[in-house]
């Protein structure tokens, strides 16, 4: 068997920071015999010098798509809309499985290709639970800008940061709010828990208990909502455009870390885009103002913490990428959602 060859792609959105693989772990990978290519990437926190440093061998950003077969590619967020046949297999957070705008053109053009997505949202143990994933630092970063926002301390655009200098924004920033986290037992549920207290906010929690029966007066009379809710099969939503429309509503501030924007598993189908780094707050009424923070990839702001803790969970299992096991329930998984849409995989040649 050809020995695993990964490929760390860099990232075109030019917000995003992060790395699934930090140079720390790359060295523990490539002394286990695994090979390791990286590509320049001029946002990535981390420096190609310190790829390079341990051990890794360098590509130019983009050349994946040249790579060899047998490259596994490993990214984050979405790919470039070229080529359009994908020929290898690709490791990133994919967001095709629930109906999202794009999946169905994203899994034929790894249909096409012969490629496969093992998308690291669906790399689960054996119970279903994520084995990687940065939902404690989207939660906390989703937390943050809606305190800072709702007390008028949000500064704008938005910038990579540390967790030292948001914790002191938090602390600094002034002004009684009730807050409510949906999802608190949660990753991302713990991590908003933990920026609310920094801002000295004590939250009220729901978990799955409390959205079985969601009272939605109660939601609209707390002044700022943090939505940390995965689903994986439609539910009726939190809040409808009627629910805004209330005039005895005293939510202000909504933050929305899950952000299924266009999926029929939204929970919060009361706006139709996401918000972005440089507007990173829309105003959805104005009478009573309402305002959402919608960001897709939060965990960018706080891109080493995120990196790391994120490269940590990742190590073992790409020590141990095979076809079976978490891996190859993420292939599993990536069948499925082709057959449900009808779309017929060529096969992957064999090593």
């Amino acid at each position: 068997m050809t020995e695993l060859h990964l490929w760390l792609r860099h990232e075109t959105r030019t917000t995003e920071r992060r790395t699934p693989i930090v140079p720390s772990d790359a060295r523990r990978l490539i002394e286990s015999g695994v090979s390791i290519t990286v590509e320049d990437s001029p946002q990535r926190i981390f420096s190609l010098e310190e790829y390079e440093e341990a051990g890794c061998r360098v590509a130019e950003a983009g050349s994946w798509v040249s790579a060899p077969q047998h490259a596994v590619i490993v990214g984050l967020k979405e790919l470039p809309d070229e080529p359009a046949e994908l020929t290898h297999r690709h490791i990133f957070f994919g967001h095709a499985y629930k109906g999202q705008p794009g999946a169905e053109e994203l899994l034929r053009r790894f249909a096409a290709g012969g490629g496969a997505l093992l998308d690291l949202e669906y790399l689960v143990d054996d119970q279903g639970r994520r084995l990687a994933a940065f939902g404690f630092w989207a939660g906390y970063l989703g937390a943050a800008l809606a305190v800072l926002h709702h007390r008028g301390a949000l500064t704008t655009p938005l910038v990579p940061t540390t967790k030292e200098a948001m914790e002191a924004e938090l602390r600094a920033s002034q002004g009684d709010l009730s807050a409510l986290v949906i999802g608190a037992l949660g990753r991302s549920g713990r991590g908003a828990r933990v920026a609310l207290g920094e801002a000295g906010v004590e939250p009220t929690c729901w978990d799955l208990a409390e959205t079985r029966a969601l009272d939605r007066p109660a939601l609209l009379a707390h002044e700022l909502m943090v939505n940390t809710v995965l689903t994986t099969s439609p539910v009726p939503p939190f809040l409808t455009d009627k629910d805004l429309d209330e005039p005895d509503r005293r939510l202000r501030t909504i933050s929305d870390v899950t952000v299924d924007v266009g999926s029929p598993m939204n929970v919060l189908p009361i706006y139709d885009t996401t918000t972005e780094w440089d507007h990173p707050v829309r105003r959805l009424r104005e009478h009573p103002p309402l305002d959402l923070i919608a960001i897709d990839n939060l965990p960018s702001l706080l891109p080493r913490e995120a990196s790391t803790d994120f490269s940590a969970a990742l190590l073992p299992q790409l020590s141990a990428f095979e076809t079976s096991g978490p891996w190859g329930r993420c292939l599993d998984r990536f069948h499925q959602a082709c057959r449900e849409l009808g779309i017929t995989v060529r096969e992957l040649p064999d090593d």
